[in-house]
């Protein structure tokens, strides 16, 4: 008889060890998923802070080289590692107002200067040769004064490069992002 039910119910289903031994490695391996989504979950915000910081950056070098490319002629005595100032033209009714000209009308020819400390860089619009514009910030917390470097060494600088140091979230160096320009009005002598 005994014969007759191992023949008709052959044993299958695991063992108590088996089972232990199965949980025991899906628990081991789900702790190591979560600690993953942990870890991603915090470090998110400063990917988050460094990626914006980077957009930044990246808005303000090309509003600075865009100036720059348009600009006439770089004031020789502010020509420094962290000061710009050069003659260029914009669209606005006044320098340093903010009223935009018509797309009939001439752009007119405006002071513009650019001042960088160890914690910012803002910019100033003024009459030309003169430099008493009020100063708008347009980045905060980089991390040097080291700003613009000039091309030809000797004589009047044509090329402007413009460098950005941002201190990294993450604490580990610091993010770089630089552009340069060269000024085709005073190249083309206007």
């Amino acid at each position: 008889m005994k014969a007759r039910l191992r023949a008709a119910r052959p044993e299958a289903g695991f063992t108590l060890i088996e089972l232990l031994v199965a949980s025991a490695m899906g628990v081991i391996v789900m702790g190591a998923v979560a600690s993953l989504v942990i870890s991603a979950l915090r470090d998110q915000p400063k990917i988050t802070q460094q990626a914006q910081n980077i957009s930044t950056a990246r808005y303000v070098l090309d509003r600075m080289t865009h100036e720059i490319r348009n600009g006439v002629v770089i004031d020789p005595e502010r020509a420094k590692p962290n000061l710009i100032s050069f003659q260029a033209y914009v669209r606005r009714v006044t320098c340093g107002g903010s009223a935009v000209l018509s797309s009939a009308s001439p752009s007119i020819k405006c002071q513009i200067t650019y001042s960088c400390t160890t914690t910012a860089c803002s910019r100033a619009e003024s009459d030309p040769e003169t430099f008493t514009g009020t100063p708008r910030l347009l980045i905060s917390g980089i991390s040097s004064d080291q700003v613009f470097a000039y091309a030809p060494e000797t004589g009047p600088p044509t090329y402007v490069k413009a460098t950005l140091r941002l201190p990294n979230p993450s604490g580990t160096g610091a993010l770089t992002v630089s552009n340069g320009a060269s000024m085709r009005n005073a190249t083309l002598g206007y």
